[in-house]
């Protein structure tokens, strides 16, 4: 077979011409679903087309099926269909298309065809990851680059928000106490010190990760050095004559300056000797002394002049109402949580206590907690708006807000701005006013429960119900503005033509998805990994598809899904004409087994998943699902329905084949993902649903889902 015009010929070393060779990546960013049925599709849309196709996978369990060296050498094309940040700087040289993973479950031969006619991906900076000038030919509608490096750059920092706030709480917890000119002071030869100063760290490095990350999404490795770098600058306000950073908005900025100063760089045309040091010497050099001038040139001054000003019209207002100061201080605590702005309103408060006035103090110390806590209770309220790490973040938020610490409001803010940072004010503004018309004091520059509960606090009841108003504001603001936006843009996408995605919400976390911490990863590891034979189209982990024949270790012949899928849990025909009603029946099927502790619960649960998004996969099937402590064990339950369930899919078909997964909340881990990975995989096998469709009992029905391995 001939390579199709505008292709080169693959480059196998023979003579004649062989078929054409095509490379893939899937990956969505919360859930497993949607990463494997597009690798089926494309797979089998290849197979059909007589092309070689070899697609790896990135869904919540990592990279599986890892393209090699050799793979990209001898392909003629690649397809990137992602909804997360995909590297493709070893794609270089290749024809490359990037869509949304819907563009490959829906239509996988157009993207086919479009590779034939797709731009040369360049890379000669050291690559760029997906954009929309990077290979992406029309037809798909994908998250910008700007949303993917945002999100990735949340993701990074989460972890040293948490460990470094946890571990400063604990320390001012069991090792500190107040004192009237240092706030909460632990003693400096201590044990707690030193766990204070680990955390301290982790702080610090929290900004230009966010920083850093976020630059690394947009111009690849050359801009990781300079955007963390341009990170520590800005928050580092000594550098440019302020008292306070720049923060996470700071940080924000030198991310996406950094980002596209090196795109910008890597434009230009050097000698060819220059160009295998460009990307790991001459970019980073020149960006990151390009932004640290410019930041603290250029940037820095305003900084400096905002926070100078500031001070100046807040010491002009102390003899105004307590009511309307307090709000002002709690608007600006809030705003940007250890920014310039937040900073100015903290140093006027603590700056007084010394002059006898704390009661600003105590309108600054009522609003500091008030952000973390409102958006950790936030995540509470309305999970289905929050991916699982979210969710966890939320915990950490919580516990931070106990003890006065602000920054753990920041990975929610740097994520929603648009509707965290409003919230947080609103919430600040009502608990800065409630402490100030209660003429709440405090005699320590802090914030937070904790120095009610140590005694710096007067007037300690109105302090708490100052506190707990404002974070239930916060809380409610938050969700609302997220459901907004997010049925917003449900219904923008419906009117772009493509219906809401209804992800795998038990899968985990790698981006933050619509509307939530879409966590974009860094490159997947490369492992080795035979490239696709000939005339073969391969998909999914080597593991996986060599192994068909195995049962998973530990399982016996009578085990599906590792013994998740028994007798007991399969229905050869649904009696439900209706969803609620389907699932209902599905949790009583559920139940038979005993793991099920409350079948209401467990009802209500995957109700309130179909609430986020429709588990109506299309190809006739569906997965509802509940992640909830009413279960004590993951059970997956299967049933039939003739006629068809209306399960509101994506292409309109009735869920014919329905599986309900339910784990317990603490029972998330790789196993449970490589279930549903296997699970939707095979799914995607029209044979393979045609058996399930035509078992005539329970025990063949069993034998055929034994074929999930």
């Amino acid at each position: 077979m001939t390579s199709p015009a505008g292709l080169p010929p693959t480059g196998g070393g023979s003579g004649e011409r062989q078929r054409l060779k095509l490379l893939a990546v899937t990956a969505c960013p919360t859930g497993i679903a949607h990463t494997y049925m597009a690798a089926e599709k494309l797979s089998q849309a290849a197979e059909q087309l007589g092309i070689d196709i070899k697609v790896e996978t990135q869904g919540s369990i990592g990279a599986e099926n890892v393209l090699t060296d050799n793979d990209v050498r001898t392909a003629d094309g690649v397809i990137i269909a992602a909804d997360k940040d995909v590297d493709l700087s070893r794609f270089a040289g290749k024809r490359v298309v990037t869509v949304g993973v819907a563009e490959g479950i829906h239509h996988p031969e157009r993207l086919i065809e479009q590779v034939r006619t797709a731009p040369v991906h360049g890379g000669g900076g050291g690559g760029t990851s997906t954009s929309p000038s990077a290979g992406s030919s029309g037809g798909g509608k994908e998250r910008s680059v700007g949303y993917k490096a945002l999100m990735n750059g949340v993701s990074y920092m989460i972890p040293f928000v948490v460990v470094g706030g946890l571990l400063i709480a604990i320390s001012l917890s069991l090792g500190g106490h107040t004192d009237p000119s240092g706030g909460l002071v632990i003693p400096k030869d201590s044990f707690w010190m030193d766990v204070n100063n680990i955390g301290v760290i982790g702080f610090q490095l929290m900004v230009p990760i966010l920083s850093g990350y976020i630059a690394y999404a947009i111009g690849d490795r050359p801009a990781l050095v300079p955007g963390m770098v341009g990170g520590w600058i800005a928050n580092t306000g000594s550098l440019y004559d302020s008292e306070a950073g720049a923060g996470f908005i700071g940080a924000i900025v030198t991310g996406f300056l950094a980002g596209y100063l090196v795109l910008w760089i890597k434009k230009v045309e050097v000698p060819k000797f220059v160009r295998p040091i460009m990307p790991i010497i001459v970019i980073p050099i020149l960006a990151t002394t390009a932004l640290g001038l410019f930041f603290i040139y250029v940037i820095g001054k305003p900084i400096s002049w905002v926070f100078e000003h500031l001070t100046d019209w807040l010491g002009g207002m102390t003899g105004t109402s307590a009511v309307l100061l307090g709000a002002i201080l709690g608007l600006m605590i809030a705003f940007d949580m250890g920014g310039p702005v937040n900073k100015t309103a903290f140093l006027f408060g603590a700056g007084l206590i010394a002059t006898g006035n704390q009661e600003v103090m105590g309108m600054c110390a009522a609003a500091i907690p008030v952000m973390p806590l409102g958006q950790g209770l936030a995540t509470l309220i309305r999970k289905r708006l929050y991916t699982e790490q979210e969710r966890e973040t939320g915990l950490a938020s919580l516990f931070m807000g106990l003890f006065g610490i602000s920054e753990g409001a920041i990975p929610f803010a740097a994520a929603r701005p648009a509707q965290v940072i409003p919230a947080n004010m609103l919430g600040g503004a009502v608990a800065g006013a409630l402490a100030g018309l209660a003429g709440v004091e405090d005699a320590v520059p802090h914030g937070g429960p904790i120095v009610a509960v140590l005694g710096a606090v007067s007037g300690v009841p109105m302090f708490f119900v100052a506190v707990v108003i404002g974070t239930v504001v916060t809380a409610l603001t938050t969700v609302a503005l997220i459901d907004v936006s997010e049925r917003r843009r449900r219904g923008q996408s419906m009117v772009d033509g493509l219906a809401p995605q209804p992800e795998l919400a038990l899968a985990g976390v790698g981006v933050g998805a619509d509307g939530g911490t879409a966590t974009a990863h860094a490159p997947a590891q490369r492992t080795s990994s035979a490239p696709a034979s000939a005339g073969s189209a391969t998909v999914g982990t080597g593991d996986s598809a060599s192994s068909d024949s195995k049962s998973p270790a530990g399982a016996s012949d009578d085990e599906v899904l590792s013994g998740y899928l028994t007798a007991q849990t399969v229905k050869v025909q649904l009696d439900s004409g209706d969803k609620e009603a389907a699932i209902r029946e599905m949790a009583g099927l559920l139940a038979a087994t005993g793991k099920v502790t409350d079948v209401e619960e467990l009802v209500a649960t995957a109700l309130r998943r179909e609430e986020q998004g429709t588990t109506g996969l299309g190809e006739e099937i569906a997965i509802p699902h509940a992640k909830t402590d009413a279960v004590t064990a993951p059970v997956v339950g299967f049933a039939r329905s003739a006629e068809g369930v209306e399960w509101g899919s994506l292409d309109g078909t009735k869920a014919k084949l329905v599986f309900m997964i339910s784990v317990p909340e603490a029972a998330a881990g790789d196993e449970h993902l490589r279930i549903l990975a296997l699970l939707s995989r095979k799914l995607m096998d029209t044979g393979f649903r045609e058996r399930l469709m035509t078992a005539p009992d329970e025990a063949a029905v069993l034998d055929v889902l034994r074929e999930i391995r």
